[in-house]
């Protein structure tokens, strides 16, 4: 017969074993961290399948695990076949590189393009070469807020994504600073390429704090030791450390993205694998 002091002993001895090993479990689940749920993929890394076989390409991408894509150019498809498709696979595209020049000049026909493929952001990819004086780069932030405005109106954002060439230092100033500096927080966002970014010396944690809130979309692609671009996980950055700073960065996408790869299926799904597994 277990006596009423003998249970309660017993009672409380269960009760420190549950409560250990749900903290345990606690101490665990914050070793283990958190990863991306919805890895994106941008999709200049794969233009030439997108050219061969568009339908096909995306598909592939879905099987992978891919839940977003950025488009870079949509290889003569209307709007309304590329969010039919999209709908079909279970993605989403939540922006698209739009030229500067586009921007500039038929941005109502853009908006109207990324409302109806189901997209928030309108990213400038790039500047010309011959435009990235810091006095370019105040007219380039000028043009920014004012499509900035435009693309609020249409429930839109504009966005801008760097290469190398905006950290060069012009009289003790970046273009890349320039450009923050000069437009509205309200108005233009940033997709920071990590690759670019370190490559140039640039550090991304140093940005996502200075900018708080301004990062809503990064690129995410590698280097090795000798600053060469190479798939996610096979090279030196520190993605772990940097992907931390999300909610300081604001970050709501992860695009996968590699310029130029040997074979573009392998390296994307590659990278997907090693993406899918940082913890941080």
């Amino acid at each position: 017969m277990i006596t009423h002091s003998e249970s309660r002993r017993r009672f409380l001895r269960q009760s420190s074993v549950a409560g250990l090993l749900g903290l345990l479990s606690a101490f665990s689940s914050q070793a283990q961290g958190r990863k991306i749920s919805r890895i994106g993929l941008q999709l200049y890394s794969l233009r030439n399948e997108m050219a061969s076989d568009f339908e096909g390409t995306l598909r592939k991408l879905a099987e992978l695990g891919y839940k977003e894509v950025q488009f870079a150019g949509y290889h003569g498809k209307s709007p309304k076949y590329v969010k039919k498709l999209l709908d079909q696979l279970e993605l989403t595209s939540p922006a698209s590189h739009v030229s500067l020049n586009l921007v500039r000049n038929e941005l109502d026909k853009q908006i109207d393009i990324a409302r109806e493929v189901g997209q928030r952001y309108i990213v400038v990819p790039s500047i010309p070469s011959d435009e990235r004086t810091l006095d370019h780069y105040q007219l380039h932030a000028e043009t920014l807020n004012e499509a900035g405005e435009r693309c609020r109106k249409a429930g839109l954002a504009i966005a801008y994504h760097n290469h190398s060439f905006e950290f060069e230092l012009q009289s003790n100033m970046t273009g890349y600073d320039h450009l923050l500096a000069s437009t509205d927080p309200s108005l233009v966002s940033f997709e920071l390429d990590l690759y670019w970014a370190v490559n140039a010396g640039a550090d991304p944690i140093t940005l996502f704090k200075k900018h708080p809130g301004r990062f809503p979309l990064v690129h995410v692609k590698d280097q090795n030791a000798s600053g060469e671009m190479v798939d996610v996980g096979k090279g030196v950055i520190n993605f772990s450390e940097i992907f931390k700073h999300s909610d300081t960065a604001g970050i709501h996408h992860y695009f996968v993205e590699h310029d130029y790869p040997d074979d573009g299926i392998n390296s994307i799904a590659d990278s997907y694998n090693a993406l899918s597994n940082i913890n941080f």
